[in-house]
């Protein structure tokens, strides 16, 4: 009677035990270290400590950070790679989508043309990629994990349903919002934490961010051509600085994770939450400075920053950095302009596919002397327009009307390899 009692209690503990685990959910964050194998990334090498290559000091990076987060019971942590391999792309992503990660941190080293660019970056999924990461959200729709409010307000998952596609839409603003979180974490702890220059938070259209149906990001730790920075990032100090900075960042995102969905907490009171940020209604720009001459992309006079709209309009460059429609991130532009030097930048709204009522946009492909009928322009495109103004010649081609269709064409001129072009705003 004693032992049959016992078997009852002893199965009901397991039972229970067992019930217990399996519902405490550990947070799965997937850990990429950038390139790999054949592929070394940036690379340089210096006479007192040799080559370094950005797949090693990823590597390191990578694995001092997991090795940290497996400490934590809380965690589960799966690699990309953990030895000199390369995984493609889509390995990394399909890896990250089928596992049901909750985040996905891709490490990475910067580079530039210009010795002197340094500094750090993250990025996040960029400001066009949502109907893109929406598109792999709904073919992953297994790994779409609504919160407690969004399973009752919209119920369990139906590709097939409208009301699963509004919460999937919802959910994209999930991750952006969460990933700038993130990214914000990551980069305040290397300016507080170890007193590095800070680039800042950029949304950018890569693959690792876009194909990826959860919050990730990408981290730049520094430049490999900066010969003071290369050093730091292949030191010892240098690289447990770097994961301390990542490590501390994701435990302070989860905190924040779980403090917002009630987390693994049995009983809590309510919180009262704070509203997810609203998309604004226009896209904005930052202007760093208007001139009359033209500075091709990697001009020192841009201060080293990425990523810049030049556009001419009544005969003055505009150069414009980064675009979101997103109130922090574009404070975030803003202050790294300033910090780049441009003290007098500001913020310029622009409504979003807004046609010009007069006039349109052309693309500036060449202006100086009078081009042959062999140069590689006029024998690339058709119907470039040619104007002499004051003793040089103009050649523009196109005709659109936004200002989102004038990029896109200028993109379409760089695949041909016609470069440094310029959107030029035509009033007529």
């Amino acid at each position: 009677m004693h032992k049959q009692n016992f078997k009852i209690i002893l199965s009901f503990l397991l039972i229970f035990s067992s019930t217990f685990i399996l519902s405490q959910k550990k947070f799965t964050i997937v850990l990429d270290a950038g390139h790999g194998g054949s592929d070394h990334g940036a690379n340089r090498s210096y006479a007192d400590i040799g080559r370094v290559a950005e797949k090693d000091v990823t590597l390191a990076v990578t694995l001092k950070v997991g090795a940290m987060l497996e400490k934590n019971r809380d965690f589960k942590v799966i690699y990309t790679r953990k030895f000199d391999e390369y995984p493609s792309l889509s390995d990394r992503t399909n890896l990250a989508n089928r596992s049901k990660a909750d985040l996905f941190v891709s490490i990475h080293c910067n580079s530039s043309q210009r010795p002197t660019a340094y500094g750090t970056e993250t990025y996040v999924q960029g400001p066009n990629q949502n109907d893109e990461n929406l598109e792999v959200a709904k073919r992953e729709n297994d790994v779409i994990f609504l919160d407690e409010k969004d399973k009752q307000t919209f119920g369990s998952y139906n590709p097939s349903s409208p009301e699963s596609l509004i919460a999937l839409k919802l959910q994209q603003n999930k991750y952006l919002e969460s990933s700038l979180l993130l990214g914000g974490l990551v980069e305040g702890n290397f300016v507080n934490k170890d007193k590095r220059f800070s680039r800042g938070v950029f949304q950018k259209n890569l693959h690792v961010l876009r194909m990826n149906a959860m919050p990730s990001v990408l981290i730049e730790t520094g430049f490999i051509n900066h010969p003071e920075e290369s050093h730091y990032l292949a030191s010892e100090k240098g690289q447990n600085e770097i994961s301390e900075s990542i490590y501390n960042a994701i435990i302070d995102y989860k905190k924040a994770i779980d403090r917002k969905t009630g987390g693994s907490v049995s009983v809590k009171k309510p919180e009262v939450e704070r509203p997810a940020e609203t998309p604004l209604k226009n896209d904005f720009r930052i202007l760093l400075l208007s001139s009359p001459i033209k500075y091709n992309e990697g001009d020192p006079a841009l201060k080293g920053l990425n990523y810049i709209l030049p556009l001419k309009d009544n005969g003055l460059y505009k150069y414009y950095y980064g675009v979101t429609n997103m109130a922090s991130v574009k404070d975030i532009n803003l202050k790294t302009a300033k910090d780049a030097g441009f003290r007098n930048a500001y913020a310029v709204g622009f409504m979003p596919n807004q046609k010009l009522l007069t006039g349109y946009y052309t693309i500036e492909v060449y202006a100086g002397e009078k081009l042959n009928g062999n140069s590689f322009i006029l024998q690339t495109l058709k119907d470039v327009e040619r104007n002499k103004e004051s003793g040089v010649f103009y050649y523009t081609y196109g005709k659109v009307f936004t200002l989102e269709d004038a990029v896109k064409l200028q993109k379409d001129l760089e695949s041909k390899g016609i470069k440094n072009s310029i959107i030029q705003k035509v009033f007529k």
